[in-house]
Protein backbone atom coordinates (compact mmCIF):
# COMPACT_ATOMS: atom_id res chain seq x y z
CA UNK A 1 0.00 0.00 0.00
CA UNK A 2 0.94 3.82 -0.58
CA UNK A 3 0.28 6.78 -0.29
CA UNK A 4 -3.13 8.94 -0.89
CA UNK A 5 -5.36 11.63 -2.98
CA UNK A 6 -5.54 15.36 -1.41
CA UNK A 7 -3.75 18.37 -1.81
CA UNK A 8 -0.77 19.59 0.56
CA UNK A 9 0.69 22.96 -0.15
CA UNK A 10 2.07 23.91 3.37
CA UNK A 11 5.12 22.94 3.96
CA UNK A 12 5.66 21.37 7.49
CA UNK A 13 7.84 19.05 9.01
CA UNK A 14 6.08 15.88 9.85
CA UNK A 15 6.52 16.29 13.64
CA UNK A 16 5.46 20.05 13.47
CA UNK A 17 2.58 19.50 11.03
CA UNK A 18 -0.50 22.11 13.13
CA UNK A 19 -3.50 19.89 14.48
CA UNK A 20 -6.56 20.88 12.91
CA UNK A 21 -9.64 21.62 15.56
CA UNK A 22 -11.76 20.30 12.20
CA UNK A 23 -10.63 16.41 11.96
CA UNK A 24 -11.07 14.18 14.36
CA UNK A 25 -8.37 11.61 14.48
CA UNK A 26 -8.61 8.27 16.67
CA UNK A 27 -7.76 5.02 16.70
CA UNK A 28 -10.37 2.49 14.81
CA UNK A 29 -13.29 1.12 16.31
CA UNK A 30 -13.41 -2.73 14.58
CA UNK A 31 -16.86 -1.92 13.01
CA UNK A 32 -14.87 0.91 10.87
CA UNK A 33 -12.56 -1.45 9.32
CA UNK A 34 -14.34 -2.19 6.39
CA UNK A 35 -14.90 1.35 5.40
CA UNK A 36 -11.38 2.40 5.44
CA UNK A 37 -11.12 -1.00 3.50
CA UNK A 38 -13.02 0.47 0.97
CA UNK A 39 -11.65 3.74 1.09
CA UNK A 40 -8.09 2.52 0.27
CA UNK A 41 -9.09 0.25 -2.18
CA UNK A 42 -10.51 3.89 -3.59
CA UNK A 43 -7.93 6.13 -3.02
CA UNK A 44 -4.97 4.09 -3.13
CA UNK A 45 -3.02 2.86 -6.72
CA UNK A 46 -2.56 -0.88 -6.04
CA UNK A 47 -4.19 -1.55 -2.82
CA UNK A 48 -4.88 -5.50 -2.63
CA UNK A 49 -5.57 -6.17 1.03
CA UNK A 50 -9.30 -6.71 1.65
CA UNK A 51 -11.00 -6.10 4.49
CA UNK A 52 -10.12 -10.06 6.62
CA UNK A 53 -6.77 -9.16 5.98
CA UNK A 54 -6.94 -5.65 7.54
CA UNK A 55 -8.83 -6.60 10.34
CA UNK A 56 -6.28 -9.22 10.82
CA UNK A 57 -3.43 -6.88 11.56
CA UNK A 58 -6.01 -4.34 13.41
CA UNK A 59 -6.57 -7.77 16.15
CA UNK A 60 -2.56 -7.63 16.38
CA UNK A 61 -1.82 -3.87 17.12
CA UNK A 62 -5.19 -1.80 17.57
CA UNK A 63 -3.14 1.91 17.49
CA UNK A 64 -1.84 0.78 13.29
CA UNK A 65 -5.06 2.14 12.15
CA UNK A 66 -6.53 5.95 12.89
CA UNK A 67 -9.74 7.18 11.44
CA UNK A 68 -9.93 10.71 10.24
CA UNK A 69 -13.51 12.27 10.76
CA UNK A 70 -14.99 15.85 10.08
CA UNK A 71 -18.38 16.34 11.85
CA UNK A 72 -18.81 12.67 12.60
CA UNK A 73 -18.06 11.82 8.77
CA UNK A 74 -15.19 9.38 7.67
CA UNK A 75 -12.80 11.62 5.94
CA UNK A 76 -9.92 9.30 5.70
CA UNK A 77 -7.48 6.91 7.65
CA UNK A 78 -4.19 5.85 7.74
CA UNK A 79 -2.11 2.59 8.49
CA UNK A 80 1.02 1.84 9.86
CA UNK A 81 3.55 -0.90 10.37
CA UNK A 82 5.06 -0.93 13.64
CA UNK A 83 8.28 -3.05 12.77
CA UNK A 84 10.87 -4.53 14.98
CA UNK A 85 14.33 -4.53 14.56
CA UNK A 86 14.21 -7.53 12.27
CA UNK A 87 11.16 -5.58 10.03
CA UNK A 88 13.43 -2.64 10.01
CA UNK A 89 16.22 -4.28 8.17
CA UNK A 90 14.21 -6.25 6.07
CA UNK A 91 12.30 -3.14 5.06
CA UNK A 92 15.74 -1.45 3.86
CA UNK A 93 17.16 -4.95 2.44
CA UNK A 94 13.82 -5.53 1.10
CA UNK A 95 13.12 -8.82 2.36
CA UNK A 96 9.54 -7.92 3.30
CA UNK A 97 6.42 -8.25 1.74
CA UNK A 98 4.61 -5.14 2.05
CA UNK A 99 1.36 -5.73 0.93
CA UNK A 100 0.97 -9.10 3.64
CA UNK A 101 3.88 -8.65 5.79
CA UNK A 102 4.71 -11.24 8.25
CA UNK A 103 3.84 -10.86 11.87
CA UNK A 104 7.29 -11.68 13.27
CA UNK A 105 8.50 -8.08 11.48
CA UNK A 106 5.92 -6.36 13.63
CA UNK A 107 6.88 -5.08 17.05
CA UNK A 108 4.60 -6.96 19.85
CA UNK A 109 3.70 -4.50 22.59
CA UNK A 110 6.52 -5.69 24.67
CA UNK A 111 9.04 -5.03 22.15
CA UNK A 112 10.62 -1.68 21.30
CA UNK A 113 9.33 -0.17 17.90
CA UNK A 114 12.58 0.25 15.47
CA UNK A 115 10.68 1.88 12.41
CA UNK A 116 7.49 3.13 11.25
CA UNK A 117 6.13 2.31 7.96
CA UNK A 118 2.98 4.22 7.01
CA UNK A 119 1.64 1.80 4.84
CA UNK A 120 -1.37 3.76 3.64
CA UNK A 121 -2.55 7.37 3.86
CA UNK A 122 -6.31 7.50 1.92
CA UNK A 123 -7.98 11.17 2.73
CA UNK A 124 -10.63 13.18 0.68
CA UNK A 125 -11.28 16.87 1.22
CA UNK A 126 -9.98 18.46 4.09
CA UNK A 127 -9.10 14.72 5.52
CA UNK A 128 -5.51 15.20 4.78
CA UNK A 129 -5.25 17.88 7.33
CA UNK A 130 -5.60 14.70 9.70
CA UNK A 131 -2.10 14.32 9.85
CA UNK A 132 -1.52 16.63 12.21
CA UNK A 133 -2.99 14.55 14.68
CA UNK A 134 -1.67 11.41 13.30
CA UNK A 135 1.65 12.64 13.90
CA UNK A 136 1.04 13.58 17.60
CA UNK A 137 -0.29 10.12 17.89
CA UNK A 138 3.18 9.08 16.46
CA UNK A 139 4.98 10.75 19.23
CA UNK A 140 3.91 8.97 21.95
CA UNK A 141 6.63 7.21 24.25
CA UNK A 142 5.78 3.62 22.46
CA UNK A 143 6.67 4.86 18.41
CA UNK A 144 8.85 8.41 19.67
CA UNK A 145 12.28 7.04 19.26
CA UNK A 146 11.51 5.72 15.53
CA UNK A 147 11.86 6.84 12.19
CA UNK A 148 8.93 7.04 9.61
CA UNK A 149 9.10 5.76 6.11
CA UNK A 150 7.11 5.13 3.10
CA UNK A 151 6.70 4.53 -0.51
CA UNK A 152 4.96 7.37 -2.01
CA UNK A 153 2.70 5.64 -5.17
CA UNK A 154 0.81 8.99 -6.24
CA UNK A 155 2.11 11.99 -7.08
CA UNK A 156 0.34 14.00 -4.41
CA UNK A 157 1.85 10.95 -1.81
CA UNK A 158 5.13 12.32 -3.76
CA UNK A 159 4.61 15.96 -2.92
CA UNK A 160 2.96 15.11 0.87
CA UNK A 161 6.70 13.47 1.30
CA UNK A 162 8.73 16.71 0.08
CA UNK A 163 6.42 19.05 2.53
CA UNK A 164 6.59 16.73 5.78
CA UNK A 165 9.98 16.51 5.59
CA UNK A 166 10.29 13.26 4.37
CA UNK A 167 13.97 12.28 1.96
CA UNK A 168 14.58 9.17 -0.53
CA UNK A 169 17.23 6.78 1.18
CA UNK A 170 19.89 4.76 -0.06
CA UNK A 171 18.02 0.87 0.47
CA UNK A 172 17.20 -2.12 -1.28
CA UNK A 173 13.91 -1.10 -1.37
CA UNK A 174 12.70 0.79 -4.04
CA UNK A 175 11.68 4.42 -4.12
CA UNK A 176 12.20 4.21 0.08
CA UNK A 177 11.30 7.98 1.39
CA UNK A 178 12.32 8.38 5.23
CA UNK A 179 11.58 11.14 7.68
CA UNK A 180 13.90 10.96 10.49
CA UNK A 181 12.38 12.34 14.16
CA UNK A 182 14.22 15.18 15.04
CA UNK A 183 15.49 13.77 18.09
CA UNK A 184 17.08 11.52 16.36
CA UNK A 185 19.69 14.08 14.17
CA UNK A 186 22.90 14.57 14.91
CA UNK A 187 23.92 18.25 15.15
CA UNK A 188 25.84 19.13 12.83
CA UNK A 189 29.22 19.51 13.75
CA UNK A 190 30.83 23.48 13.28
CA UNK A 191 34.43 23.85 12.07
CA UNK A 192 34.28 26.74 14.92
CA UNK A 193 33.59 23.93 17.50
CA UNK A 194 36.15 21.50 16.01
CA UNK A 195 38.49 24.19 16.32
CA UNK A 196 37.40 25.34 19.87
CA UNK A 197 37.50 21.89 21.19
CA UNK A 198 41.19 20.92 19.94
CA UNK A 199 42.43 24.52 21.58
CA UNK A 200 41.09 23.32 24.99
CA UNK A 201 42.98 19.82 24.66
CA UNK A 202 45.84 21.97 23.46
CA UNK A 203 45.76 23.74 26.74
CA UNK A 204 45.65 20.72 28.78
CA UNK A 205 49.20 19.64 27.68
Amino acid sequence: MGMERGSFAARHHFDSLPLSPDIDVRCAQFSEIAALSDMARRLVPGVRIGTAELANYFTFDPQSLLTFSRKGRLVGGMAFLFLNDRGHDALLLDEICLTAPDTRHLAAANEEVSAIYIWAIAATGRGIAGLGKAAAHLRQARFRSADCYAQPSTLAGRDIMKATGFEPVPSFQPDLWCYERPWNRQPLRMPGAIIQARSFADARH
